[in-house]
This record gives C-alpha cells, structure tokens and sequence, in this order.
C-alpha cells in the first residue's frame, strides 16, 4: 500500500469513528433531554444561544443541511413550548424570522444541566490534556467540512 493509500485509510478510520461516536453519543443525549425535547430542538436553541440574533427557517435549514420544510417542523414544535417566536419580516413579507425567547435560553440550559452526569462520565474517561489535545483537530475538521459545503 502507497503512503498516499494509507493516508486515505487512516482518514475514512478518522470519520468511521466519528461516525460511531457521532450515533452513540447522540442516542446517550437524546436520553439525557428533559421534557421531551428532541436533539434538533436542542441544536436550534444551542445556535442561537452560541450566535445571538435572528435567523429565516431558510438560514436555519441551510445551517443544519436540512429540508425548510424539517426545520419549519422543528422550529413550529419550538415556538408551541414558547421556546422561539416567528414572526413576519417586516422588510418582506414573504419572509419569516426566528428568535429565541427567554423560556427557549432556559430550556437550553437546563438540557446542559441535565447532560451533566453523561459529561461527567466522559470526564472520567479523558483527561483534560486529552481534550486540549483533540479540540483542536475536530474544530479544523470542522471548518475544513463547512468550507465544503458552499462548494
């Protein structure tokens, strides 16, 4: 095997851990979520508490490279727990915006706090020198991924 073969090999070991971290992971959280709340749910409060502002449900999807009509779903489901409001864009009226209500800030932290003993758990598995070691390498593999997506 070529050097530039391996270098593939070790890179699709890379994602098929991902992969599997990514699915277990999410099935832990999922169970972690209070009140029925779902991870989509959870992710949109997440962004708008990391990002601040507003945002259409077009902005929405394309950020979560989901159908309009999925997070329209998501974001209806929010806004009936009082999490977001959508209202009209006042500069066009074909348009929606989205925000984030106080409840929908509250309600993201407490899914945190009820993720706590899942993320102590892992705390027991890896060293904080572990993480400074892989955050940055996931957060390249991040940007290298988004930067992808606009191609």
């Amino acid at each position: 095997m070529s050097q530039s073969e391996e270098h593939i090999a070790r890179a699709f070991v890379f994602f098929n851990e991902i992969g599997i971290i990514s699915q277990l992971g999410s099935t832990q959280f999922q169970r972690a979520l209070p009140d029925g709340l779902t991870q989509s749910q959870f992710f949109v409060l997440n962004n708008f508490v990391r990002l601040g502002g507003t945002r259409t449900p077009a902005q929405l999807a394309s950020a979560f490279e989901v159908t309009k009509g999925a997070m329209t779903n998501t974001l209806n489901k929010l806004e009936a727990r009082g999490c977001v409001v959508i209202e009209g864009d006042p500069g066009d009226g074909r348009r929606k915006i989205v925000r984030i209500t106080p409840k929908g800030k509250a309600t993201r932290e407490r899914a945190i706090k009820a993720a706590a003993p899942l993320l102590e758990s892992l705390a027991q598995v890896l060293e904080p020198a572990d993480l400074d070691q892989v955050l940055p390498v996931l957060q390249k593999v991040r940007a290298w991924l988004d930067d992808a997506r606009s191609v």
